[in-house]
């Protein structure tokens, strides 16, 4: 089944109840099984500036290079190549973000959290930086794929605060890694199975700051079978429950086998690894 067949991508984005702006960016096409999702940061808008460089470069590059590999059959499917590309790709937006802070006075210190997810060979490779998350609903069993990289979660692994304490916490949005905000990044990338009937949910920190683990579950399950209307309902929710920052979220829904081509001798080097 081609990408475009098997997934199932909708995005929605929103400056929410208070902020004036949105600082974030939101990507997605699944004939080129990329999705990404961008939260800026920075004064003067700066943050709107580098979530959507970030976006825009990224994706560019993607639809630049994914057509060019038109046999997909030989190493286009492989955990480690896919991996190292999106390392390649991330590291250049962050020079090209991090100089342009450093060019421009109006940009100076801006930056943006980062998801990104390449869907290929009935898997998915993740990469992110900061609080933006990726969770999966499957069998209706919701999981936090990402860790944030944020002051407050590492409060919560060292035992400094509970969960409970954790979600009135002041520190809620110092974050630890970012795109752009220095010259090198150290991303974090992992890979994943992906089965038909699995929807993933990329969003910002203005969707789970307000609306609970719980609450996403229930919507993702009662409203899988329309992915517009539950990506407009989580939007919903969280300005229901005040909207302090901007909300974004790109749902994808897995409908089907996407595994690529494969000859004899490449079967053969799988059952190898």
């Amino acid at each position: 089944m081609k990408l475009s067949e098997a997934l199932e991508m909708v995005v929605r984005t929103d400056p929410g109840m208070v902020r004036s702006h949105n600082e974030d960016a939101v990507f997605a096409d699944a004939e080129l099984g990329i999705a990404i999702l961008a939260d800026g940061m920075g004064g003067y808008n700066a943050g709107e500036v580098a979530s959507g460089m970030a976006t825009t470069l990224l994706s560019t590059n993607f639809s630049r290079f994914i057509p060019t590999r038109s046999d997909r059959s030989e190493g286009f499917c492989d955990t480690g190549f896919a991996e190292r590309h999106i390392a390649g790709e991330v590291a250049a937006a962050n020079s090209a973000i991090f100089n342009a802070a450093q060019s421009q006075p109006q940009y100076a210190g801006m930056g943006t959290t980062l998801v990104l997810t390449w869907f290929y060979d009935n898997r998915v490779s993740v990469a992110h930086l900061g609080d933006s998350r990726l969770y999966r609903l499957r069998h209706d069993a919701l999981e936090q794929l990402t860790r944030d990289h944020s002051l407050l979660q590492e409060q919560l692994d060292s035992g400094m605060i509970t969960p409970e304490e954790a979600r009135y916490s002041q520190n809620k949005n110092l974050v630890t890694r970012a795109l752009g905000v220095d010259p090198d990044v150290e991303t974090e990338i992992h890979a994943y199975d992906v089965q038909s009937g699995d929807i993933l949910l990329l969003c910002s920190d203005g969707l789970n700051d307000m609306v609970d683990d719980n609450e996403i579950a229930l919507t993702l399950q009662t409203l899988g079978g329309n992915l517009a209307l539950a990506a407009e309902q989580l939007v919903q929710l969280a300005n229901d429950n005040g909207g302090r920052d901007n909300v974004s979220v790109v749902l994808v829904k897995v409908r089907g086998d996407y595994s690529s081509p494969r000859g004899w001798w490449q079967k053969l080097l799988a059952c190898l690894k």
